[in-house]
């Protein structure tokens, strides 16, 4: 029995489809009274978030600056990796390498811009990745907690 092509194209579509992994995407901005340089200050240093980010204890860089290991207050660690940095653009792209967290395939990036209205600043946290071990939903409510508790930290809220 021959089979007509187009009948392939669209089994083969549709195993894509159900066999691929969707991508769960996060996205959070809170605007602040505080400058894009004050802001930049501190999250333009890559492991300055244990300054920042309620949940992080220590941050550790590797011998290059390109990775880093963060030690949670809750116990774990989150071992990142800097992928493109920009001190003119005010942001950075990072990929976890390891993580309790329930993602895989996770790459974020955090950008400081100035305020539409004037004075201050706005700071922009997205991150794209998989579910692992968690539903979709789980894994986005993990991931949108992270960005909340540092985003507020950060806008001094």
């Amino acid at each position: 029995m021959r089979v007509p092509f187009p009948a392939v194209l669209l089994t083969l579509g549709l195993f894509g489809v159900a066999s691929a992994a969707q991508a769960v995407e996060s996205k959070a901005a809170i605007t602040t009274a505080q400058s894009v340089d004050a802001v930049w200050q501190k999250i333009g240093d890559f492991c300055g978030i244990a300054n920042w980010h309620p949940a992080v204890a220590k941050c550790e860089l590797s011998i290059d600056k390109k990775e880093r290991t963060l030690t949670l207050k809750g116990g774990g660690t989150i071992v990142e990796r800097l992928a493109r940095w920009s001190d003119k653009t005010h942001s950075y792209t990072y990929k976890i390498v390891s993580s309790p967290l329930p993602v895989d395939n996770y790459v974020a990036t955090i950008h400081v811009a100035p305020a539409k209205s004037g004075a201050g600043s706005v700071i922009s946290w997205r991150g794209h990745y998989t579910a692992k071990g968690a539903s979709d939903a789980d894994a986005k409510k993990a991931i949108d907690g992270v960005y909340d508790a540092g985003l507020k930290s950060l806008a001094g809220n």
